[in-house]
């Protein structure tokens, strides 16, 4: 059972290091190659894990060399344009200037059925209002309108409009205090308790989520169970 349990936390180390290589990527948002060795992963750690007759560097070797050829991959891909597009493909167009390419349909096994439903993720029912619908090479469906169909901008309209977007800093989050937010923004404890008394707690661990933005926003959200 110890043994069990030791190759099991081991396994589960080494998949979360190999996986985290890969990136911040959703599934979906995958490389064919990419996918792949995450299935292929998956699969090496799953039998030393059930078969203790396996021995454990069995299964860590051919993680550790799939891993090291992703990231072979990768750089290659980065150095090398024509490589990148062997490995990964090109992007299709499946609806060019308003119309539906069906010979790319038919190229990426792309039903209408499917390039409908994509379109209705996105808000869009009418394909009459679509100048582009590209295919890329994780499998999403980029799809640029009409100018005349798409929402106007301010610019577009001829309305000069303020910059007031900002990235607020978390200073409290679930309790904690990120004091390295804190001195980042030129603040202290004092500035921190005086905000925290002014929404009505007396201490950080009342508080879920305290933020300020770039314009001075400031953004409390008390915890449930503080109230």
């Amino acid at each position: 059972m110890a043994t069990a349990f030791a190759r099991t936390i081991l396994l589960y180390i080494i998949l979360m290091l190999a996986i985290r290589a890969l990136g911040k990527r959703q599934i979906g948002e995958l490389e064919p190659v990419e996918l792949v060795l995450t299935l292929l992963i998956s699969d090496l750690a799953a039998v030393p894990m059930q078969d203790f007759g396996i021995p454990l560097l069995n299964g860590v070797v051919p993680i550790i060399t799939l891993l090291s050829l992703s990231m072979l991959l990768s750089f290659l891909s980065m150095r090398s344009i024509r490589f990148r597009r062997l490995v990964c493909g090109n992007p299709t167009t499946l609806i060019e200037n308003g119309v539906i390419r069906q010979d790319a349909l038919r190229r990426n096994r792309f039903t209408v059925d499917e390039l409908i439903e994509e379109l209705r993720a996105q808000g869009v029912t009418d394909l009459t209002t679509v100048k582009y619908a590209v295919l890329e090479t994780n499998g999403q469906l980029s799809v640029l309108l009409y100018p005349a169909e798409a929402p106007a901008t301010p610019k577009q309209l001829g309305r000069p409009v303020r910059d007031d977007v900002f990235l607020p800093v978390v200073f409290v989050n679930d309790g904690r205090v990120l004091h390295k937010s804190l001195r980042a923004c030129g603040l202290d404890e004092a500035w921190l308790q005086r905000t925290l008394q002014r929404y009505g707690h007396r201490a950080a661990d009342e508080v879920l989520l305290l933020t300020m933005d770039g314009a001075g926003r400031v953004l409390c959200v008390g915890k449930e169970a503080a109230k």
